[in-house]
């Protein structure tokens, strides 16, 4: 089973599903990037609730990403991590649910958590044992409260936490650029697969890492 890879002195590829998709043409989009382009994990972030549609793309992008030592986590579903053979789960509701999580889960399970903009949040769920924070979005996304998750934010925890970040949301070659130095990982989706090109939109991303 793949383990969230070590922060390195660049930023990795993080990448993030659709919320829906058709599974052979976005497996087919998915292994183009993926030969290009180098991953560190995925999340599977689908809108449905239905169980039988999360377990078919889950057990095809295991196989996908496992035979390339690519980690994938399942965004909530905490229930599923084990009945599918996943690495973890991705929590969105920044720090509550992280110490239930940790004892639910097998002991190298990622356990990753959404902590929108709020430093507090991020440092509370670290505190917990979530193996990451994820701040976002950064760009401008008509997405939850609004609130963005600005630079400073990025550079103080780069400075003050040793527990990775993930800088995710409405990112351009501009935002990754500038906060190359302070992310371990950017969490790319909507940014990729609403393209006409997803490979030439993951590969502009990907050179934008300073």
């Amino acid at each position: 089973m793949p383990a969230m890879p070590d922060p390195v002195q660049q930023p990795q590829i993080y990448l993030i599903t659709p919320p829906v998709f058709e599974l052979s043409r976005f497996l087919k989009d998915l292994k183009v990037c993926l030969d290009r382009v180098p991953v560190a994990c995925m999340r599977l972030s689908l809108a449905t609730e239905d169980e039988d549609r999360i377990a078919r793309a889950a057990d095809a992008l295991r196989e996908e990403l496992h035979a390339r030592d690519i980690a994938l986590v399942v965004e909530r579903h905490v229930v599923l991590v084990e009945k599918l053979g996943l690495d973890g789960v991705h929590l969105t509701d920044g720090a509550r649910s992280v110490i239930q999580v940790r004892k639910d889960l097998p002991e190298d399970a990622i356990i990753g958590a959404d902590c929108r903009a709020s430093s507090h949040d991020g440092m509370s769920a670290g505190e917990r044992g979530a193996d990451y924070i994820s701040f976002g979005p950064v760009g401008d996304a008509a997405l939850g409260d609004g609130v963005q998750a600005e630079d400073d934010l990025f550079q103080w925890w780069s400075q003050m936490i040793e527990l990775p970040v993930v800088a995710e949301g409405a990112l351009t070659e501009e935002h990754v650029a500038r906060l190359s130095p302070f992310v371990d990982f950017f969490a790319l989706g909507s940014e990729i697969w609403e393209q006409d090109d997803p490979l030439d939109a993951l590969t502009r991303l990907h050179k934008a890492i300073g």
